[in-house]
């Protein structure tokens, strides 16, 4: 086996004349090679020289035709931008037309609509100026009425007879009563059923207003001033104690009467009051027999009076219904007998037509054995008429009875 040796270099002896050749012919192949990749990258540099001005040509074309296009897009835009504003001008002017006509018209209807009611809520002020000027007489009216004693007292009754009229028949009550002879008439009196049916029992009511007192107390009242409102409802309980005994005195006289009077006050207020003061109502009913009543108590006392009248005319018209029942009663046992009788007669007729029948169909069988005649000529023969009809069923009514005589 051959073995090398190394030299200086550390190169194997019996090898330089070989590595010299192989490193040249290395040192060819490598330049070789980058001469090759020289010329490839040149080639490739020429070609991408030769693209790029393609290319740039390429673009620049594209641009012009962009450029052709834009400009064709933009005349064609800038023709219909004009072709719609000049539209939209028309249908503009059109709307802005219709508009003002419609405008017109709706503000002339609007102006119209109004005036109208400009006019009707004038009109409206005017007869409400007329009607507050007549409210404005009629409490005039009022306060010189309820300034005046006498005509207050006009008042007072007018009210009272009001509430009689809307509660009671004209028939349960009456104006201007004088109870008895030798006293004063009374306003109104309610018609009580007496002992007797024409000897009634009256209710006097009489109507009174103590105005000075009753605005004494109020205007006491409203100022928060005790010692006036003291002094006025001193003066009150006087005046209506008073007015009591005047009612007493005049008006209640019994048997002719009940043994009291009711004195109606005319505002519900006054009644509040004159309740308000201590002990005067339970004195006035058991002093002097006299019931204090305002509109309100006085028309719940009216339909007690008024309940009481319908349940004494449905006793009345009870006995009256009881004796009518017993004539009914009496007069059906008469009528039952004249049943009674019809029926007989009845029968009577029955048992005639019964005989008749038999009689009738007696003479059909005897005359089968004649020859009977047409129609026509019978009738003519006997005067009847031709065309009259035949009761249904009468041959074999008279076939069943010749079965039950064989």
């Amino acid at each position: 086996m051959r073995r090398w040796r190394c030299g200086r270099a550390g190169v194997p002896e019996g090898m330089d004349g070989s590595v010299s050749t192989e490193l040249i012919l290395l040192a060819v192949l490598v330049v070789g090679v980058f001469l090759l990749l020289v010329f490839v990258l040149l080639l490739l540099v020429r070609t991408a020289v030769t693209n790029s001005d393609r290319l740039v040509g390429t673009v620049n074309r594209l641009v012009e035709k962009s450029e052709d296009a834009f400009l064709a897009i933009q005349t064609g835009n800038e023709r219909k931008l004009a072709e719609i504003q000049a539209s939209n001008e028309q249908r503009l002017d059109a709307m802005r037309q219709l508009v003002d006509e419609k405008l017109q018209s709706t503000l002339e209807q609007r102006l119209g609509e109004s005036f109208r009611l400009v006019g009707e809520r004038l009109e409206a002020v005017q007869r409400g100026l007329g009607e507050m000027q007549a409210l404005a007489n009629g409490v005039g009216d009022l306060k010189r009425i309820l300034v005046n004693v006498r005509e207050r007292g006009t008042w007072g009754e007018y009210q009272l007879g009001a509430i009689l009229e809307d509660i009671l028949t004209p028939g349960q009550y009456e104006a201007n009563v004088r109870i008895t002879e030798g006293r004063e008439q009374v306003e109104y009196a309610v018609k009580l059923p007496g002992r007797g049916r024409d000897a009634p029992v009256w209710l006097p009511i009489d109507a009174k207003f103590p105005k000075e007192s009753y605005e004494r107390l109020v205007e006491a009242a409203t100022a928060a001033d005790a010692a006036s409102v003291q002094s006025a409802s001193a003066e009150l309980r006087t005046a209506v104690a008073r007015m009591a005994q005047d009612i007493q005195r005049k008006y209640i006289c019994p048997p002719a009467s009940t043994d009291f009077a009711i004195l109606f006050l005319p505002t519900e207020g006054l009644f509040a009051e004159v309740l308000r003061l201590p002990g005067l109502h339970d004195t006035l009913q058991r002093k002097h027999r006299v019931l204090v009543a305002g509109p309100t108590t006085l028309a719940a006392i009216l339909n007690s009076l008024r309940v009481g009248f319908q349940t004494l005319a449905i006793e009345q018209r009870a006995g009256e219904v009881w004796q009518v029942l017993g004539a009914v009663k009496t007069e059906f046992g008469t009528f039952s007998n004249y049943l009674d009788l019809i029926k007989r007669q009845i029968q009577t007729v029955s048992n005639t037509l019964d005989l008749s029948s038999r009689r009738t169909r007696a003479m059909q069988r005897k005359l089968r054995s004649v020859e009977e005649l047409p129609r026509a000529e019978a009738g003519a023969l006997l005067g009847l008429p031709v065309d009259e009809p035949l009761g249904g069923g009468a041959e074999d009514d008279v076939e069943e009875d010749s079965e039950e005589v064989q």
